[in-house]
Parts: structure tokens; C-alpha cells; sequence
């Protein structure tokens, strides 16, 4: 079952008049499968994050078709927009967004709380949540008392709780030291292969990457290669690795 295919994709910035404008995606098609964790990847400047802000419904493709669940979104409202992301969607955020207000329990279970979900639903939500990410022992604290590793697989937590679509994330590990990192990925890891998730991450880190079931590399936005994982990860890092000194692009900040 395909939750989510784009087709022709592109995307133009400038003036509308004729002036001077910028082709941040050219025709570019995806699709991804139901359990799928599928990975983009590009130079700064090849059009990922154009990609994933549309396919996040946060920036309108200039031309081109996006399908989620059979469901038109070019064609929406920008009220059915906002219901469709609310009720679909799953967002993780290369800086947490978590709320210091609450506590990792409450901003975990936020999602259903706006949506009135009974509580023992909700209980029994978190608690399998918990387990599978390893953060029951930091449900009451503040985010700005766990580590940002911890932050992280709490904000995996949120994304899923609600049981979206599918899950986008933006450079995850981005802000994170190499055994945070592992930790997330791992995280991410359990969540498709325990519930399913379908999972779509933009990321520069090859090590993030080697997570992946399927890599989808972009350069100028235009797609460039695809590279499928076989059953050994470390295989893969190096297939990674290999790909992208031929993508080119500046490389010198990866980790």
C-alpha cells in the first residue's frame, strides 16, 4: 500500500512578473510505502528541505501532485489543510520543539489531549510508547531537565502517539552528539519495525541514514540515485558514503 506519492514536483521561487527566480525542484517524484523508513539526501542548496516543507504541507508545490492516503492535498482548503496535517501527520524537529511548560508526559500526550481522546486510551498510548522508546523514567520531568537525546525520542513519541500516516522528520540527530544520535535512530528503528511506522527523514548524517530501509538521493533538485539497504548496516554506511562523494556538494560539515 503506497501512503504517500508525489509526482512532478516542482517548485519555483521569485517574482511572479518575470524577474529573477529559482527552481528548487524540477519534476521530482517519491513514493513510499506502508512501514516503509525511507531517507532523503542531497547537498545544501539541492532542494531536500523544498521537498520535505511540501511534502509536510508547510510550502505548495508550483506544479505537480501530492498524494497521502489517496487523498488530493493540492486540492485542499487551507481549513481541510490544517485538519489533514493535525490528523495524518507526524513531525520531528532537528530542535525538539517541546514545550518547557509542560512535562515530557503532557507534551508527549498533547496530540490526543487537543483531540479528546478518553484517558485510558491515552494511558495505555503513552505506556506502550514508553517502552518501546526507553523514557518512562523521565515522563515527569521538564524538557530542560533530560538530555537532548532524551528530548528527541520523546519528540518521536509525540509524532507517533496519534498513529499518523506518516512520520516526517527533520535532521533528528542534527542537534545531537554520536551516541545521542545512535540512541535516536534506534528509537526511530523500533518505532517502524514495532508499530509500523512509516517514516520519511531528511538528513545530512550517513550514519542516520544507514537506519534506513531505502535511501532517495537529490542534487539540484532533481532526483540523482536511490539505494536500497540489504541486511547489513555497516554495507550500507559505505554504500552511503560512496554515494555521496560522487553526489558532490559540500560534505565537510557532516560527522
Amino acid at each position: 500500500m503506497i501512503v504517500l506519492k508525489a509526482e512532478n514536483i516542482t517548485k519555483i521561487y521569485g517574482d511572479k512578473r518575470g524577474g529573477t527566480s529559482v527552481k528548487a525542484l524540477e519534476k521530482f517524484d517519491i513514493s513510499i510505502a506502508k512501514g516503509e523508513f525511507v531517507g532523503v539526501m542531497g547537498p545544501s542548496g539541492s532542494g531536500k528541505t523544498t521537498l520535505l516543507n511540501i511534502l509536510a504541507t508547510i510550502d505548495t508545490p508550483s506544479s505537480g501532485e501530492l498524494m497521502i492516503n489517496d487523498t488530493n492535498l493540492t486540492r485542499l482548503s487551507e481549513k481541510q489543510m490544517a485538519m489533514f496535517r493535525r490528523k495524518e501527520l507526524g513531525f520531528i524537529f532537528q530542535d525538539f520543539n517541546l514545550l518547557d511548560s509542560l512535562s515530557i508526559k503532557e507534551n508527549i500526550i498533547l496530540p490526543l489531549v487537543l483531540d479528546k481522546v478518553k484517558h485510558e486510551e491515552i494511558e495505555q498510548k503513552m505506556t506502550a510508547m514508553s517502552e518501546i522508546l526507553n523514557i518512562g523514567e523521565i515522563l515527569d520531568k521538564r524538557p530542560y531537565q533530560v538530555s537532548g537525546g532524551q528530548q528527541q525520542r520523546a519528540a518521536c513519541a509525540r509524532a507517533l502517539i496519534h498513529n499518523p500516516s506518516i512520520i516526517l522528520a527533520d535532521e533528528p540527530t542534527g542537534n545531537l552528539d554520536s551516541k545521542a544520535s545512535q540512541d535516536v535512530m534506534e528509537a526511530l528503528r523500533a518505532l517502524n519495525e514495532q508499530k509500523s511506522a512509516t517514516i520519511m527523514m531528511v538528513t545530512h548524517d550517513p550514519f542516520a541514514a544507514s537506519f534506513c530501509q531505502r535511501i532517495v538521493m537529490i542534487r539540484d533538485g532533481r532526483y540523482f540515485q536511490e539505494l536500497v539497504r540489504g541486511g547489513n548496516r555497516h554495507v550500507f554506511l559505505k554504500e552511503i558514503l560512496d554515494s555521496l562523494s560522487m553526489l558532490g556538494g559540500n560534505y565537510n560539515d557532516l560527522p
